[in-house]
């Protein structure tokens, strides 16, 4: 099996904004470049840390392609793309095709509670409109729904571009479920800082991190050790 695209630190980069509510071009760029330094194998711009409910289409738009242009394939970029609407959420995913997206980010649909069958839906139809990898994001806190083990893993075998998982569900037997089914190249990552280390130790492939924003050589000296087994 192909060996996983997804491995390491990915920082889900803060959208920092003017006291005007636009967006800090500046600040972001700065940002940016700390990552980088820090050594991260990825950013996330736009996720949900990254403001995505409530940017508007086109500053979203935006911030991906910038993001992407800023990086220069110096890492990966994983653009967050998800929404509560499947057509918004294709038609953010397309976009950041376009522009040079590593990968897409795609949390589960918030308010709507949708059943395990519409998860399903959701994320295939998603998973089709594009050719990148894609990222299902689960986080029950958040969305008030819980992708269960098996329905993500009707997702995985619908579509071969679905190749990892943000865990945020802050339950480590669901986690050593999805470690235990999925495919050698799918990757396993922690949604939450707090629980990075304990997911690495069942055998996880790394972080989308917040903490990273701020620290970003020590969570990646953190996940290096872990993968390394020390």
């Amino acid at each position: 099996m192909a060996s996983k695209q997804f491995q390491g630190v990915y920082t889900a980069i803060v959208t920092p904004f003017r006291k005007d509510q636009s967006v800090d071009w500046t600040a972001l760029e700065s940002l940016v470049s700390l990552q980088i330094a820090g050594g991260v194998a990825g950013i996330v711009p736009c996720g949900t840390t990254g403001e995505s409910p409530t940017l508007s289409e086109e500053e979203q738009g935006k911030v991906i392609a910038q993001v992407i242009k800023w990086v220069n394939k110096r890492c990966q970029v994983i653009a967050g793309t998800g929404s509560n609407s499947t057509a918004k959420t294709i038609h953010l995913s397309r976009h950041a095709e376009e522009v040079g997206a590593d990968g897409l980010l795609i949390v589960n649909p918030y308010y709507n509670k949708p059943t395990q069958e519409g998860l399903y839906r959701h994320f295939v139809a998603v998973a089709e409109s594009v050719k990148i990898p894609l990222v299902v994001y689960n986080i029950r806190g958040r969305t008030a729904v819980n992708v269960e083990t098996p329905t993500l893993e009707r997702i995985i075998k619908a579509r071969s571009n679905v190749v990892a998982v943000k865990e945020a569900s802050g339950d480590l037997n669901q986690m050593k479920q999805v470690l235990d089914v999925a495919p050698s190249y799918f990757s396993v990552l922690s949604g939450d800082d707090n629980l990075t280390y304990e997911l690495l130790k069942l055998g996880g492939s790394g972080v989308v991190s917040v903490a990273s924003n701020v620290i970003p050589k020590e969570m990646v000296e953190l996940v290096q050790h872990c993968l390394a087994g020390e």
